[in-house]
């Protein structure tokens, strides 16, 4: 584990997989920019490590993320232009190249709830529980949660999230599609580092990294867009050691042996 106990957001290696941990569990890890500072920092070292093949994140003691500070919002009007410039894009963690899986062990309210989904998927705790809360604070459908809840609830799902800000449990997060994994018993986090670790040792990073850029690029686009760009891909593909050694070590019975990430984006299909 990497950071003091006071640290904001934790960090710790299991095996090839990277375990992020927002940690102000007194305040159900509530959101600063200090925190996002430190988070995202964390996702731009994952991204250029080659040892690290995926990322799970979660949050300490009983919330995985109540949204923004309160405390700190009273203070919104006094961010300067020039602090909101330094800062990394607010939608970082859908740049990852690698896996980012969330593990949800308690609330995810408002930003909270944003972060959750910009996790490629998400593992939950029975005591998982989502609401949007943006209407309730006099705000408005944040950081592009108005894109990303339809794709995955549906229209009139999202509108009522929305709209209601009502609290979701985690047997009606699994039912609409907020959740994809419920752990009924032991740790949410070890669950998803565990798939996670599935993913590293027997997945390539560049087919995973190739595939999380076609479900982003084609969500708006046509079928035949996706196919045209598909073929494209694929022959790029075939260019390279990956589906080399994807075969071979499945004719062989043995586990494969994929090369680690590039630095940066610059030599993946986008």
């Amino acid at each position: 584990m990497t950071g003091a106990p006071g640290e904001l957001v934790l960090a710790e290696r299991r095996g090839p997989v990277l375990l992020v941990t927002f940690n102000r569990p007194t305040k159900l890890n509530a959101w600063t920019d200090e925190l996002e500072d430190r988070y995202f920092a964390l996702l731009d070292a994952a991204e250029d490590d080659p040892d690290v093949r995926a990322v799970v994140v979660t949050g300490a003691g009983r919330g995985f993320c109540a949204g923004a500070d309160l405390q700190r919002l009273q203070a919104v009007g006094e961010v300067s232009e020039a602090d909101r410039a330094r800062r990394r894009p607010r939608d970082l963690p859908l740049t990852l190249r690698k896996p980012l899986i969330g593990a949800i062990n308690g609330v995810a309210a408002g930003l909270g709830m944003v972060e959750a989904l910009y996790c490629d998927l998400r593992f939950g705790s029975p005591s998982a529980r989502f609401t949007t809360a943006f209407a309730q604070r006099g705000l408005i459908a944040e950081y592009g949660i108005s894109w990303l809840l339809p794709r995955l609830v549906g229209h009139s799902r999202a509108a009522d999230l929305l709209l209601s800000s009502r609290m979701v449990d985690a047997e009606e997060a699994l039912r609409i599609g907020l959740l994809d994994h419920l752990v009924p018993t032991g740790s949410v986090g070890d669950a998803a580092v565990a798939y996670a670790t599935d993913l590293a040792q027997r997945c390539s990073p560049a087919s995973m990294a190739t595939i999380k850029s076609q479900l982003s690029s084609d969500a708006d686009g046509t079928y035949a867009d996706s196919v045209t760009r598909a073929e494209g891909l694929m022959l790029q593909a075939f260019r390279g050691s990956d589906v080399v050694e994807g075969v071979a070590s499945h004719l062989d019975k043995r586990p494969p042996d994929f090369p680690s990430l590039p630095v940066r984006s610059s030599d993946v299909p986008v």
